[in-house]
């Protein structure tokens, strides 16, 4: 939105001055200088990069997160299938009992009926033996032993039906019994059923629904960095329009040899390299031979490779191998002041001796050539041939470094 703006305004200030050149004949001018009104500045860059970088931290964070779910999404998922296997070895188990239960009801059935059958039969026996007078034989033999033939072969039969029927009463109970004990074992086998069912169901549930909320949080999750990444998409492209604007203003005021990735220029002047200072401007104990001597510069910290930029504009003085210095570049920013870059890594000077640079035009690759400990960029000023405090002189330019 603020680069759209002042793009805007540029092409307002662009209006205004060619409606002045076809009036005047010349091209207005305004106290301020053009690049202040139409470019962004350093901090809107910092500042597009600032929430590109938010975005970003979002989105790893939020892949982080899909990342933990898609794993509780599989183990819920695992156990789900588990239950569900459970849950079919159940449903078997089920079926079976239910169909034991059926046959056992069944069989329980039929011996029901058999113990029926049984006592009516044992009934009509003895209904019969009643009628037959079985119980009054013996005394009938001795009162009329005239009928002694008969009363005998009543007897004999008699006893034979009381055999009988006593049989058919011990059958009746052995049936009873029986069709008692089947219609017990079918009772507990449709009990052992139905638990197995609602269990089974139960833990199937149970998984299913943990497996729908593990699925459910992926889906949000996957929505949340969507839409991340189309905010992202956003930022990324309002970075780049604002550092491109930036570019083309620092252009504009300083050359086409600035780099963007100088940082901050202010007052024609831009910090060489971003890191901390290891090692001021003084007196100290020389790192690698042990003795005090001046440190005619300032240690910034970098990493191997890491780019080296031109202070201000000027002109290479000179670019190559300096003793201790390592790989040196020495740059005439002209009135007497001079800056210079040590310890640059072999096959990292990127400039050549006599030729132009302009402010944060990256001139070099820091390394750790010479009498060096490590690698970093070792920062010199000097006015008129003397040394000076690089921190101070930047800070006198508006500038800070670390």
């Amino acid at each position: 939105m603020q680069t759209a703006r002042r793009r805007r305004a540029s092409a307002f200030t662009a209006a205004v001055a060619a409606i002045a050149l076809l009036v005047t004949g010349s091209i207005a001018t305004t106290d301020e200088p053009a690049y202040a009104v139409d470019y962004p500045s350093w901090n809107d860059v910092l500042e597009a990069r600032r929430d590109v970088a938010a975005a970003q931290a979002q989105i790893r964070q939020i892949r982080a997160a899909i990342a933990a779910i898609t794993a509780e999404v599989e183990r819920t998922q695992a156990v789900a299938e588990q239950k569900g296997a459970v849950y079919f070895e159940a449903q078997q188990a089920f079926d079976e009992a239910a169909y034991t239960a059926d046959q056992l009801q069944a069989q329980a059935d039929e011996a029901q009926l058999r113990a029926d059958e049984s006592r009516s039969r044992a009934g009509q026996f003895v209904a019969e033996l009643a009628r037959s007078g079985g119980g009054d034989l013996s005394a009938s033999l001795f009162t009329n032993p005239g009928q002694a033939d008969d009363l005998l072969s009543r007897l004999g039969f008699a006893s034979k039906i009381t055999e009988q029927a006593e049989g058919i009463h011990a059958a009746a109970l052995q049936d009873q019994n029986a069709a008692q004990a089947l219609t017990d074992q079918a009772n507990v086998a449709k009990k052992i059923r139905d638990e197995l069912r609602i269990e089974a169901q139960a833990a199937y549930e149970e998984a299913q629904a943990a497996a729908l909320e593990a699925q459910t949080a992926l889906i949000a999750q996957q929505e949340n960095q969507a839409r991340l990444e189309a905010q992202l998409a956003v930022l990324v492209e309002n970075r780049a329009a604002t550092e491109a604007d930036y570019a083309a203003g620092i252009a504009a005021q300083y050359g086409s040899g600035s780099s963007l990735d100088a940082g901050q220029i202010v007052n024609g002047w831009a910090v060489p390299t971003s890191g901390y200072v290891t090692s001021p401007y003084g007196y100290r104990v020389h790192p690698v031979y042990g003795y005090v001597a001046l440190h005619t510069g300032v240690d910034i910290s970098a990493s191997c490779g890491q780019p080296t930029y031109a202070a201000s504009g000027g002109t290479i003085e000179y670019a190559g191998w300096n003793g201790t210095y390592g790989y040196f570049i020495r740059i005439n920013h002209g009135g007497g002041v001079t800056t210079a870059y040590a310890h640059i890594q072999q096959g990292g000077i990127l400039v050549q001796t006599g030729q132009p640079v302009a402010v944060g035009q990256q001139i070099a690759r820091a390394g750790t050539t010479g009498a060096s400990t490590g690698c970093h960029t070792h920062l010199e000023v000097r006015i008129n041939g003397s040394s000076t405090d690089p921190i101070a002189f930047l800070r006198n330019k508006g500038l800070s470094v670390g």
